[in-house]
């Protein structure tokens, strides 16, 4: 039986690495903010979600430590049995107060938060609308609804409201559901629009705001406050694990929906809690986020700093996608980046679409800006054959 296991393994796996897109796990020490150690060799990293630098921030390493020291290394069981520590609820009251909403509920991963979400709140009998370019977990979390799917086409609103037209009467409820940020081409939703209309059609909406939160809209607080305005969005879920520097994902929402959250969401139910020391250093970013403005601004400032040496659109957050096409180029563009210190992973399928293998580039508050200089210039002399080769967010079709 293990040898038929084995053969099957090694069938899946041969396609794929004569097609460039078997994956290998590289082991990778972060020695500071920006630099990191893999094979031997420091690098200066542009692929780290650590928008802000907080998972090396001194306050929240000690603030974990001291939560560790208090509490332990584990919280010992789900939330719903012992595992609900007193840090936890104090975090879901933060998150709460900074996205608008009456309650939040904080649960292990993002990925975790939109597959349990999802199939909580909608049926077999509902309809649920998302990106094209949504997250993974959302499409993970659709699909587990055993409900009506339609994917509308990215940041599209002409073709939601088509969509909505055609299927919205045929199902009691209807779910809108899109990234804040999305995370292979940086460019935003038009959130407010999507409010709009989700109301004029009896929708809900929910953003995932995984690469929003510290780092787009007033003080940080995510792309439901883009524009000086909160958002209509009734579902703000999010991440610990970007621009907050930790682990866990959240949905901020009113009471009444947290509570059914709390009580139907598998993925909270049978999950155990997020270790003290994880939950004290989300408490200690939010202190950072909330009490410096400029710092959570700087992200983004220098993600436009980048578009501009290289003649590109004007980034909307801190990724920034060169979109190479060819799985082939993009992997040999990833290695003549490393060959001068940086590291710059290629995305591939089926990350991305086909024909949009890309250079992801990511951007922090500690990266500097002779350096952001350096590797624009490398990028536009050594790796781009010609400019019209060049892109930069919007949609990876």
């Amino acid at each position: 039986m293990s040898r038929s296991l084995d053969e099957f393994a090694r069938g899946k796996l041969a396609p794929m690495e004569e097609a460039g897109l078997r994956r290998y796990l590289s082991v990778t020490e972060r020695t500071d903010t920006i630099e990191v150690m893999r094979d031997g060799r420091r690098f200066i990293s542009f692929s780290c979600n650590d928008y802000l630098n907080l998972s090396q921030h001194p306050a929240l390493k000690q603030a974990a430590i001291e939560a560790t020291r208090k509490w332990g290394v584990g919280s010992g069981a789900s939330r719903l049995v012992t595992g609900n520590h007193p840090l936890l609820p104090e975090l879901e009251r933060r998150l709460a107060a900074m996205k608008g909403t009456e309650d939040a509920v904080v649960m292990g991963s993002g990925f975790l938060t939109n597959s349990g979400v999802i199939p909580s709140l909608m049926s077999s009998r509902d309809l649920v609308l998302a990106d094209e370019l949504a997250h993974a977990c959302i499409m993970v979390g659709s699909r587990l609804t055993r409900g009506a799917e339609h994917r509308f086409k990215h940041n599209d609103l002409d073709h939601l409201e088509y969509l909505l037209k055609a299927h919205r009467g045929d199902h009691p409820r209807c779910l809108i559901v899109t990234d804040g940020v999305f995370s292979m081409d940086g460019d935003l939703a038009p959130v407010h629009e999507l409010a709009a209309l989700a109301k004029k059609h009896d929708a809900w909406l929910m953003t995932d705001d995984a690469h929003g939160i510290g780092v787009v809209g007033a003080g940080g607080r995510g792309s439901s406050f883009i524009g000086g305005s909160k958002a209509e969005v009734p579902l703000q879920m999010g991440t610990l694990s970007k621009a907050v520097g930790g682990y866990g994902g959240y949905l901020c929402a009113s009471k009444p929906v947290i509570d059914l959250i709390k009580t139907r969401c598998r993925t909270l139910i049978y999950s155990t809690g997020l270790p003290p020391g994880v939950v004290a250093a989300a408490l200690k970013a939010l202190d950072v986020i909330e009490g410096d403005p400029e710092y959570a601004a700087r992200p983004l400032k220098k993600a436009r700093r980048f578009t501009r040496r290289m003649g590109l659109a004007e980034a909307e957050s801190p990724i920034v996608p060169i979109v190479l096409g060819d799985t082939e180029r993009t992997m040999a563009a990833q290695a003549t980046l490393a060959d001068a210190g940086y590291l710059v992973i290629g995305i591939r399928p089926p990350t991305v679409p086909d024909g949009t293998a890309r250079l992801r580039l990511t951007f922090t508050a500690e990266h500097a800006d002779v350096d952001i200089d350096a590797l624009a210039d490398l990028i536009r002399h050594k790796v781009l054959a010609a400019p019209e080769t060049m892109a930069t967010g919007g949609t990876a079709g």
